[in-house]
């Protein structure tokens, strides 16, 4: 009987006026929708935001939002069960991994989500999570469609089993600050990790650190290393670019300002005859770590390196990096 209901199904999807979009989603999720009008939503990007016939606003947002939540839940399922007896810890930083933005951007690309989005020309360039955003919202239309155990079968058997190797995911530790450093050298974004504090905890120093982009605090950070609380600032900002759009736009403009500045210093330079000069800030409250001699905080100005020496330099730290979580 469910075989009959299946032909019938496809038979008539031949002659729907959506056959395109089912059968587009067919390749993509291994089953054919319900529910299209769900999918079709999950792919609609809020820059073109449309009203529904109840006058709402509609777009992605919204199944984002649940899908954002029922992946967490079938991550922390499969890592549960695949790491027996580690610590939680250890789980909350594989799920995390599997789940950041930078990994659903990949996996909807690979699956060939991007290509379906809807979005406008005119919406901000500097987005780059669209395409992750939108894999969440098609979790979410695949819940609303068929269910909790559907969602799994489809992490599972066209995810987790064909595009993410967990056991390599779990022990590559991510390089917060790295990220963002090659972030800001893609965006071309001044960056700077400043010393804020040093203070003693019982026999340990505590450091405090802020990173700043284009002179705006994005972070603030903690440790008993400065790395160790560069890492915490890093990460916390990376957080404010997924998702504060008012903190990427004041980066922006801000970065904006200063490109019309230095186009007029270089002129001024120019009719004086003299070169332009770079000026940069170090931090004057920058000093030795009794037990953490090897510093790479001092960064040159982020304009300066070549693109190919910065992606050198991040692939060496996150090859050392993965090798220290293996041993």
């Amino acid at each position: 009987m469910f075989q009959r209901i299946t032909i019938l199904h496809r038979i008539r999807l031949l002659f729907s006026k959506e056959r395109e979009s089912y059968f587009a989603l067919y390749r993509i999720l291994g089953f054919y929708p319900r529910t299209i009008s769900y999918y079709k939503e999950a792919l609609l990007h809020k820059s073109s935001t449309v009203r529904s016939a109840k006058g709402y606003k509609l777009n992605n947002e919204r199944l984002e939002f649940l899908g954002d939540a029922i992946l967490d839940a079938i991550v922390a399922d499969v890592v549960y069960k695949h790491f027996e007896g580690k610590r939680e810890g250890f789980l909350t930083n594989t799920r995390s991994k599997i789940v950041q933005r930078e990994t659903l951007n990949k996996i909807a690309v690979e699956i060939g989500l991007d290509k379906l989005i809807t979005y406008s020309t005119h919406s901000s360039n500097h987005n780059s999570y669209m395409c992750g955003n939108a894999f969440e919202a098609l979790i979410g239309a695949i819940y609303l469609d068929r269910g909790y155990d559907a969602c799994m079968r489809f992490m599972q058997e066209r995810i987790l089993h064909k595009l993410i190797n967990i056991d390599k995911v779990a022990y590559k530790e991510v390089n917060f600050k790295s990220k963002l450093i090659e972030w800001s050298q893609k965006n071309k974004v001044e960056l700077e990790f400043r010393l804020v504090e040093q203070t003693q905890d019982v026999s340990s120093p505590v450091f405090q650190s802020d990173v700043l982009l284009e002179g705006i605090v994005g972070g603030s950070g903690t440790g008993y290393s400065k790395k160790e609380s560069q890492q915490a600032a890093a990460k916390q900002a990376l957080g404010r670019l997924k998702k504060d759009s008012e903190f990427i736009d004041a980066v922006f403009a801000a970065k904006k300002a200063r490109s019309v500045t230095v186009e007029v210093s270089d002129t001024a330079a120019v009719i004086l005859n003299e070169d332009p000069v770079t000026v940069y800030t170090e931090d004057p409250a920058e000093e030795e770590e009794t037990h953490d001699s090897t510093s790479d905080d001092k960064l040159a100005p982020i304009s300066r390196p070549s693109l190919d020496e910065v992606e050198r330099i991040i692939a060496e730290a996150e090859e050392q990096a993965f090798r220290e979580a293996r041993s």
